[in-house]
């Protein structure tokens, strides 16, 4: 049996489980692209990035740097200040600001804020009220969430919603 001995529970598990071999067969980039085509939205408007903030560039190459971005992209909600993060690690949070900005070219704070607007956007597509979002995303407050739709987007989250609502909500109307 050409799989035996590979498992995973659900469809993101088996998702990544694919990733997973397609890198060990493949490398990493090839894993990016298939990840990166799995990625489908029914139905794209001008003002909407591609991909999310973890398809964008190359992994991480520490596997202490990916086990955290794995964790953050995991759980939005979780508690992710540098401080946290560090002790997840047990390193410094000088020493894991310089993992962020030397392999993704970013601090671990934008990041996650990087990952919560991806997650606020997913849900807002979905239907989900700003308010809703902001709080499923994991940011402090609609107030927070509201700043980082104007200063990536130049709109309020129920503007972007507004704008880019999905066929699939569209046909509930």
């Amino acid at each position: 049996d050409l799989f035996s001995g590979y498992t995973s529970a659900g469809v993101t598990a088996g998702i990544d489980l694919a990733l997973a071999l397609v890198e060990e067969d493949h490398g990493p980039h090839v894993a990016r692209d298939v990840a990166r085509a799995l990625v489908v939205y029914m139905q794209r408007a001008g003002g909407q990035s591609q991909f999310s903030a973890p398809l964008q560039g190359p992994p991480p190459r520490s596997p202490a740097l990916r086990s955290i971005t794995d964790l953050v992209t995991a759980n939005p909600r979780g508690d992710h200040s540098l401080g946290e993060l560090a002790k997840h690690l047990n390193v410094s949070t000088r020493h894991l600001t310089r993992l962020f900005h030397d392999e993704l070219s970013t601090t671990p704070a934008r990041y996650v804020e990087n990952i919560r607007f991806d997650m606020a956007r997913a849900l807002l597509d979905q239907g989900r009220t700003a308010t809703q979002a902001a709080i499923l995303a994991g940011f402090p407050s609609y107030e927070s969430m509201r700043r980082v739709f104007a200063r990536k987007l130049s709109i309020s989250p129920t503007a972007y919603q507004r704008g880019f609502g999905t066929a699939h909500r569209a046909s509930a109307d």
